[in-house]
């Protein structure tokens, strides 16, 4: 009586070699996805770092923006001193005749 279900149920399960056929073929995939992916990872790793700027280029823009912002606040500090100059040369006589 329990022999038809038993060969029934053997016939329908796979047998070890199939079962290890399909692990070796789920590993395969695996190990090149995993691959995949870390070679997108590395691919990203390294458009970040050329992305991000050098920290010597970093600083030789600093200095270039200070040698800017420097040089226009000299001219602004130069026409402050004229306008001035001009001022005490001028009002000088003025001041000198309401003192006295």
């Amino acid at each position: 009586l329990s022999g038809p279900p038993l060969i029934a149920r053997a016939l329908r399960a796979p047998r070890t070699d199939q079962l290890s056929h399909r692990r070796v073929a789920t590993m395969k995939i695996a190990v090149s996805l995993l691959l995949a992916l870390g070679s997108v990872a590395d691919g990203v790793a390294v458009q970040r770092a050329t992305t991000v700027a050098n920290p010597i280029r970093k600083v030789v823009t600093l200095l270039q923006n200070m040698q800017k912002q420097v040089t226009e606040e000299g001219k602004r500090e130069q026409e402050l001193y004229d306008k001035f100059m001009c001022y005490c040369s001028t009002s000088g006589g003025d001041l000198d005749k309401s003192i006295a």
